[in-house]
């Protein structure tokens, strides 16, 4: 899988990927990571990338043609149309779909190549969601100063989906939300701390009982702390 990123402070970047798994993908070929600066596309010798918006009002816009020109750059055509098969362009933003396992799991085409693209300021040109974006995401219900530290949870969440990516196949299929509910609680050594004991039916061997247990307290929290989540998800 290829992740391109835009941005205007590609520094942002430098070292965040070269930790735990999403490093050792890179290192393996499972996934390759790209940044690139808006403002080498810039018209202008200061690199400007944003300006005043047009009807007025607070802050400033990022301005559509250096994006354009970065996306023409990296896909050979600025329309999202002819873009090549498997190819989705993401722009961050609070107005998008909001981020969930469903939409990751949607991104996270082992074949395919996703381009996302960080705004700041007070937004982005609207002509870049009409022309070059198939994919408005938010990754909550607030506001951040920008869309790299999105980026970053975007390109881990799907990171972890990729064959092999974790080592283990089963992880990411059990993992919080893979079946729309929370993980169930885990335990490890010691058996007992500060009269904190692991639950005895994890201790048995009985493999049937201790899924049945696992399931039963991972609908439990879910249902204590998003319920919203519950429907669908089955008993």
């Amino acid at each position: 899988m290829r992740i391109d990123i835009l941005t205007i402070f590609p520094e942002f970047f430098e070292e965040v990927f070269d930790f735990g798994i999403i490093r050792r993908a890179r290192e393996a070929g499972i996934v390759e990571i790209n940044v690139t600066d808006i403002r080498e596309f810039a018209a202008d010798k200061h690199r400007k990338t944003d300006d005043r918006p047009f009807g007025g009002g607070e802050g400033m816009v990022m301005k559509c043609e250096p994006i354009f020109l970065a996306v023409e750059s990296l896909l050979g055509t600025a329309d999202r149309d002819g873009y090549p098969q498997g190819t989705r362009v993401v722009l961050l933003t609070p107005q998008g779909r909001k981020l969930g396992q469903p939409i990751v799991e949607e991104l996270a085409d082992e074949e395919g190549r996703v381009l996302i693209i960080c705004g700041r300021y007070e937004g982005v040109d609207e002509r870049v969601s009409e022309a070059l974006v198939t994919d408005e995401i938010s990754i909550g219900d607030y506001v951040l100063s920008g869309g790299e530290p999105a980026a970053v949870v975007l390109v881990d969440a799907m990171t972890r989906l990729l064959p092999e990516a974790l080592g283990n196949e089963s992880s990411a299929e059990r993992e919080s939300f893979s079946d729309g509910i929370f993980d169930f609680p885990n335990y490890t050594q010691p058996r007992e701390f500060r009269g904190m004991e692991v639950p005895e039916v994890l201790l048995g061997g009985n493999h049937a009982e201790i899924e049945a247990w696992r399931r039963e307290k991972a609908l439990e929290k879910t249902k204590r702390v998003r319920k919203d989540l519950i429907q669908g998800a089955g008993d």
